[in-house]
């Protein structure tokens, strides 16, 4: 009878745990899509005006872009090392690298902070005196490079929220080695902020 009961507990939290899994990829492929849109039409105003984007690309800040991106690899590492920990019973070393990965976020956020600040500062932003006397491809290109940008910004502050309630559960045990579910789905999130960028980073820094 015991035996019974534990083989009905355990193919019922199998069942959750497919469950969430399947609603995890499901919010991942609708954010795909959302963006997928945004890269088709920046891909259709490129086409139109290659010249201007590629003028308007100059104008950012190569070395803080590529350094944003070898953050968020990194980052994405520092996550999958996360799970691994909490495979091998480890909370501590999972607790550690969920900081790390969060620390990295912030990083990041910093230095998109820095260059759009700068940007601000010199009157390249949607709708300044400055901008608006650009050709209108350039128009275009700072307006796309804010909207995409600032989005993206958004969802790493989501999955920075997101990793550090995962940490809270983390500390009162609600994930373990063997139930990490949770954990998982975290860092598919924040996988996904992570290919995001690493479309962004060429459409916007590498402009040919």
């Amino acid at each position: 009878m015991i035996e019974k009961e534990d083989l009905l507990e355990s193919m019922g939290e199998d069942h959750d745990e497919t469950s969430s899994r399947l609603g995890m990829w499901l919010f991942l492929f609708s954010e795909i899509l959302l963006f997928g849109g945004l890269f088709l039409l920046y891909s259709m105003f490129r086409y139109k005006h290659p010249t201007e984007f590629h003028r308007a690309a100059m104008e950012l800040d190569l070395f803080l872009g590529t350094l944003n991106t070898l953050i968020l690899l990194t980052s994405s590492y520092t996550v999958v090392l996360s799970i691994s920990a909490m495979q091998k019973g480890n909370r501590k070393g999972t607790l550690l690298l969920l900081a790390v990965t969060i620390l990295f976020g912030a990083i990041f956020l910093l230095n998109k902070y820095l260059e759009w600040s700068a940007k601000i500062h010199h009157g390249i932003y949607p709708g300044s005196p400055e901008l608006l006397a650009q050709p209108h491809g350039e128009i275009l290109f700072f307006g796309l490079y804010y909207v995409m940008t600032g989005l993206h910004g958004l969802h790493v502050v989501a999955g920075m929220v997101l990793l550090s309630v995962i940490s809270v559960f983390v500390m009162r045990e609600k994930i373990s080695a063997t139930h990490y579910i949770a954990l998982e789905n975290a860092a598919l999130y924040w996988h996904l902020v992570d290919i995001i960028w690493i479309f962004l980073f060429p459409l916007f820094y590498l402009v040919t």
